[in-house]
This record gives structure tokens, C-alpha cells and sequence, in this order.
């Protein structure tokens, strides 16, 4: 198994959105995304630092992707 890649919450972000999730919500620094399927997750928004290996694991099996399928988004 790869490692994910290493992103700034605001890269995530983006490519989550190309995916087809939209911001449904956000309580404090974070954000709730939404696809029209039903899948959901939660992406956490700090300045100045990248999400952890653990998080951004988690955030894949959220949106239903492998990391190598998550890297053709890259």
C-alpha cells in the first residue's frame, strides 16, 4: 500500500470539489463536504499546516477512493 500524499487543507479542497462534494457546512475551522450519493467528509482547515497521513487516510475511505486513484487528481 502507498503512502498518501502530503496536502495543505486548501489543496484538498480543491480536488475533493472536482470530485463532485460541495461544502454543505463548517463549524469553526472545519469544513463539511457533501456528494450527491450520499458519501460524506470532513476536512479540518489550519493555516500554515498540511494534513496528517492518519487524517487524509481516513478523509480516502470517507470519499471511497484508493491513494492511487486519488493521486490521478493530483
Amino acid at each position: 500500500m502507498s503512502k498518501p500524499p502530503v496536502l495543505k487543507a486548501k489543496e484538498l479542497i480543491k480536488i475533493v470539489e472536482r470530485l463532485g462534494f460541495v461544502n454543505s457546512r463548517s463549524r469553526g475551522s472545519h469544513f463539511f463536504f457533501k456528494h450527491k450519493n450520499g458519501r460524506t467528509t470532513v476536512i479540518p482547515v489550519h493555516s500554515g499546516k498540511t494534513i496528517s497521513l492518519g487524517l487524509m487516510r481516513s478523509i480516502l475511505k470517507d470519499i471511497g477512493m484508493s491513494v492511487d486513484e486519488f493521486r490521478k487528481y493530483l
